[in-house]
C-alpha cells in the first residue's frame, strides 16, 4: 500500500512546531521569543501562534521572565515510561477541545493493516456520536471518515479495499459502484474535507480531514445531527484549521 496525499496546512504547522520543540528541548534553561524566532527562521506572527498552540497543549510553558521551557506533556510523550497511556491521554485532552470547538462529537481513525479504525473520540451532550449500525470496517465507501482513509491510498490500495468490503447501499445516497466511489476519491482535493451527507445513516451528516503521520492514513471526523447540516461546512474548515496538535502528538 502506497499513501498518495500532498501535505495539507496542519501538516505544514506540525512540522513548524516540532522545529520549535526541538529549538526548546536544546535549551533546558529557557530560550526567548527573538532566539526561537532566529533559529527557527519562522515569522513572528506565525511563531506567536505556534507558541500559544504549544502552551495550550502543555508542550511549552512560559516562564516569568518571558523564556519558554519544555512543557510537562513533552515530558510525558518523551519518555519511554507508558508513552502509549500518555498518548492516549493527550490526543483525548485535544480530541474534547475540538469537540468543543466545533460543537460536534469528533473521531481519530487510522488506516491500520488494511482496515478503518477509529481508535479515540469525544462526543458530549447534544453532540453525540454515530450509531455504528454497519461496522466501520466494512462501510468505508459511505462514511466520511473512511472516504478520507481511502483517498489517501494510492489506486491499488483503494481497490484492495473495495475487493474486501464490497460496496454495499446503506441508504438511498450510498454509493454502489466501485467505478464511480474510485473516480469521486481520485477528484477529491486532499485539503477540502470529505463530507458524508447521509450516505452512512438516515439522520447523520460528517465531514473528515485527513491527518497523515508516518506511514499510516489517518484522519480527523466529526458528526451531526442531520437538523445541523448547515453548520456541517464551517465545523469542518474548523476541525481542519485546528487538527495540527493531533498530529504534533502522533508524530513526537
Amino acid at each position: 500500500m502506497t499513501l498518495t496525499h500532498e501535505p495539507t496546512a496542519p501538516y505544514h504547522s506540525a512540522q513548524d512546531a516540532l522545529r520549535v520543540l526541538e529549538t526548546v528541548a536544546r535549551h533546558p534553561t529557557g530560550v526567548t521569543g527573538t532566539e526561537l524566532a532566529r533559529r527557527t527562521r519562522l515569522g513572528g506572527e506565525r511563531l506567536t501562534g505556534l507558541l500559544r498552540m504549544l502552551r495550550r497543549e502543555g508542550y511549552v510553558e512560559q516562564l516569568t521572565d518571558g523564556t519558554h521551557v519544555a512543557g510537562e506533556a513533552l515530558a510525558r510523550l518523551g519518555s519511554a515510561h507508558r508513552r502509549d497511556q500518555a498518548l492516549r491521554a493527550q490526543l483525548q485532552r485535544t480530541l474534547d477541545r475540538l469537540r468543543d470547538s466545533v460543537g460536534a462529537a469528533v473521531y481519530l481513525s487510522r488506516y491500520v493493516d488494511g482496515e478503518v479504525k477509529v481508535t479515540q473520540y469525544a462526543a458530549g451532550p447534544g453532540m453525540p456520536v454515530v450509531n455504528e449500525w454497519v461496522d466501520f470496517r466494512h462501510s468505508a465507501h459511505a462514511t466520511a471518515l473512511g472516504k478520507s482513509l481511502l483517498g489517501q491510498l494510492d489506486h491499488n490500495g483503494r481497490r484492495d479495499h473495495l475487493s474486501r468490503h464490497r460496496a454495499v447501499r446503506l441508504t438511498s445516497r450510498t454509493i454502489t459502484s466501485d467505478r464511480q466511489l474510485l473516480s469521486r476519491l481520485a477528484a477529491q482535493p486532499p485539503t477540502v474535507p470529505v463530507l458524508d451527507l447521509q450516505e452512512y445513516a438516515i439522520g447523520t451528516v460528517c465531514a473528515a480531514v485527513p491527518i497523515t503521520a508516518g506511514s499510516a492514513a489517518g484522519c480527523l471526523a466529526l458528526s451531526l445531527p442531520v437538523e445541523h447540516a448547515h453548520r456541517l461546512r464551517q465545523a469542518a474548515d474548523t476541525l481542519n484549521r485546528n487538527a495540527a496538535p493531533v498530529l504534533l502528538s502522533l508524530a513526537i
